[in-house]
């Protein structure tokens, strides 16, 4: 496949990977107002783990993986970012948690140097500085209130951020996809059902319902943004998955009552400029310049 068809199919892939991920993320604002995290992770990681095994059942093998290391730091850091991240929603407005998930792509690009030795152009730098500007337009209120909610959203930030970069570690020498999705879930849940017996609550049919979803998106969204990683650098994909602002727009008016003012409208258009400029140079590199992977 050409680097044009690989850099179009990879943004197609993160903007399905925005969709799912935003479903699952306006849920887990619902649950996290009601229940404690491991109420949900225990039931959606089990049933993600679940799920890769119905798509491996043909072969009738678990998910294979030769880097047991990077894979075993990825269902560490996992848990740290899905703890972290369910409590950010619960103590902050989502425009607040989104501005740090904006900071992603910035802090996956510099931790792509050290863990996959990536060069990155000027021009990236150019990018992520825009995506940031971005980001904040989408932060009304500033950062000088910051709080408990603000430290635990960035320490999601760095977690999420070095297990992108692990991903794209392992995808750039292994094709076992599925394994990626599967290990960190299946850690997930298993860890979560530790703590389920202290802090269950009885759940209704609707909450029920709701989980099974953010199960369903959750896959979808993780085994998309795996495959997205094999076609595109760690710092395109994250910026690219700025996109879910917008989705966060929709979603945050619709089911929590949320209305953004024209600030947050801007900043949805730069995120989205940035992250254009990024595809654009990887589709139509420089002569002689070395693009960044």
């Amino acid at each position: 496949m050409s680097p044009r068809k690989e850099a179009l199919l990879g943004v197609v892939l993160v903007v399905l990977y925005t969709g799912a991920i935003s479903f699952a993320d306006a849920i887990t604002k619902h649950i996290a107002g009601n229940y404690a995290a491991p109420q949900l992770f225990a039931i959606s990681g089990l049933a993600v783990a679940g799920f890769c095994l119905l798509v491996t059942r043909p072969s009738g093998r678990l998910p294979r993986t030769s880097l047991w290391r990077p894979t075993l730091v990825r269902c560490a850091l996992g848990i740290l970012a899905s703890i972290a991240f369910f409590l950010s929603f619960r103590s902050l407005p989502m425009a607040e948690v989104f501005l740090f998930i904006g900071l992603m792509p910035i802090m996956s690009a510099t931790l792509s140097g050290p863990v996959l030795g990536e060069r990155l152009q000027p021009s990236t730098w150019l990018a992520l500085a825009l995506g940031v500007l971005g980001v904040f337009f989408l932060f009304p209120d500033g950062v000088h209130n910051i709080g408990a909610g603000h430290a635990v959203a960035l320490c999601a930030t760095f977690t999420g951020s070095l297990s992108l970069v692990l991903a794209r570690y392992i995808s750039n020498r292994e094709q076992a996809s599925l394994a990626q999705v599967f290990y960190p879930n299946l850690a997930l849940g298993g860890a979560m059902v530790l703590a389920l017996p202290f802090v269950w609550q009885p759940m209704g049919p609707v909450e029920l319902a709701l989980v099974a979803a953010y199960s369903v998106a959750l896959f979808a969204a993780r085994w998309l943004c795996i495959l997205a990683l094999r076609l595109l650098p760690v710092h395109v994909v994250t910026l690219l998955m700025s996109l879910q602002f917008v989705w966060m727009v929709w979603l945050g008016g619709r089911f929590f009552g949320e209305v953004p003012g024209m600030h947050v409208y801007i900043g949805a258009a730069v995120v989205v400029l940035a992250g254009a400029m990024l595809v654009l140079q990887r589709m139509m590199p420089l002569a002689g310049a070395k693009p960044a992977t």
